[in-house]
């Protein structure tokens, strides 16, 4: 009996120290569970760690996008604050992903012999980590919130960028067409294809971005660009038309010069009669106008060739403006000729009958004094004086002639004269700016 009793004891002493040993050290099965549990709330821990650096990571990428937009725009002190905010804040949470790595770093959550002390330790570490990461992103998306009006104004500028550069881009093709069309027609058209060529840099610079060279000065240039390729696409599409222009103008002068080897012809004879008919100071200063024609139509004809060959030559600024020397010349010339004539009307019609040149000026001098003394009982010094002496020279100048006997100085009556009338026709702007004015 006592044999039989013994072995159950032993029996159960080996088995009470077998299910001690399968049940390790943690105190049975519920020991082995609590250590599992712990594993993976640090595991649950880390993913969570993992999915805020994901979100702190995006936000960042994002800030930085937004910070960029507002720095390209220009170098506003709001994009240089920005930029410097922005950077503090990069600092911070940079710091924050060296602390979450570290975290990773520092635990093998993964490994089977993890005890539960280290696996308490990790979610602790991670907990603490997911909640610096959730305070960096706080940080972030505050500073977006306050950065999304200036955000917003400097996208609404970058969206003129791109169609401002394809108007400039489109501008260049339309003057280098522009240009080939009138290659084409036979014109060189030299000074255009280089101010062209001065635009190949630009258009560079334009295809550089306005990440490299700003928003504002991207905009500009695009502007500048267009505007230049406009005006070079407009003076070709006027070349042929100027050409055309040139060739008639030089036809015109060509037919005026002819013209005025035909007046010449009657300024011999003017003089001829002038001299026989008149004294010496009534034509003594159109003595060279013969010889000035003469000159005048040799010069003319020297320009008009060069005019010709800078047309050939496709030297547009050249050739208008010997064009202008040429109109120049004949407009003088023809001056002169008319002047001759002029002047032998004038001697012919005063010798006729001076009194008609006389009563002319008196009319003159009768209506401006009528409109000074209009509305007023006596005229105003400032016009009586001028009109009173008018008066005294119209009178001398009838009596010097009146005295003259045969050989008067009609040309010097003719032009005393003219100076009265003058005189009158001056008093009668000054009343009736008195009058505009409101002063009597």
């Amino acid at each position: 009996m006592a044999e039989a009793l013994v072995l159950p004891l032993v029996v159960a002493g080996v088995l009470g120290a077998a299910g001690a040993a399968s049940f390790g050290a943690g105190g049975g099965w519920w020991g082995r569970r609590g250590g599992d549990g712990m594993r993976s709330d640090a595991r649950a821990a880390r993913d969570a760690a993992q999915q805020a650096f994901y979100e702190v990571d995006s936000a960042q990428r994002e800030v930085r996008l937004a910070v960029e937009t507002v720095r390209a725009v220009g170098d506003s002190a709001t994009a240089r604050r920005a930029v410097a905010d922005f950077e503090g804040i990069s600092g911070r949470v940079d710091q924050v992903t060296v602390n979450y790595l570290a975290a990773l770093d520092a635990h093998d959550l993964d490994a089977e012999e993890l005890e539960s002390g280290a696996a308490a330790r990790a979610k602790h570490q991670l907990d603490d980590v997911k909640g610096q990461l959730g305070s960096a992103l706080a940080e972030l998306n505050d500073f977006l919130r306050k950065l999304q009006p200036s955000l917003d104004r400097a996208e609404s500028q970058l969206m003129r960028v791109a169609p401002a550069v394809e108007q400039a881009k489109q501008a260049l093709l339309a003057a280098t067409n522009a240009l080939d069309s009138v290659r084409g027609a036979g014109l060189r058209a030299d000074d255009l294809a280089a101010r062209l060529a001065e635009l190949a840099p630009e258009l560079g610079r334009l295809n550089e971005g306005a990440g490299r060279h700003g928003v504002a000065a991207t905009l500009q240039r695009a502007e500048r660009v267009k505007e230049r390729a406009d005006a070079i696409a407009a003076d070709a599409a006027q070349l042929p038309e100027r050409a055309r222009e040139i060739d008639r103008r030089v036809a015109s002068l060509r037919t005026r010069i002819q013209a005025l080897e035909t007046k010449a012809e009657t300024v011999e004879p003017a003089l001829s009669e002038l001299r026989r008919r008149f004294t010496l100071a009534c034509w003594q200063d159109l003595q060279r106008v013969p010889d000035q024609v003469v000159e005048a139509r040799r010069a003319a004809e020297g320009k008009l060739a060069e005019a010709a060959r800078a047309r050939d030559e496709q030297r547009w600024p050249d050739a208008t403006g010997a064009l202008g020397t040429v109109r120049a010349l004949l407009e003088t010339a023809d001056g002169s000729v008319v002047a001759v004539n002029e002047r032998l009307r004038q001697l012919n019609e005063v010798q006729h009958d001076p009194s008609r040149e006389i009563e002319r000026t008196r009319f003159a001098l009768r209506d401006a004094q009528r409109l000074a003394m209009a509305g007023r009982h006596a005229p105003d010094p400032r016009h009586a004086a001028p009109l009173d002496a008018a008066v005294a020279r119209l009178d001398r100048a009838a009596a010097e002639l009146e005295e003259a006997g045969r050989h008067p100085d009609y040309w010097r009556f003719l032009t005393e004269l003219a100076a009265v009338r003058e005189t009158a026709a001056n008093v009668v702007e000054l009343i009736r700016g008195d009058l505009g004015s409101g002063h009597r």
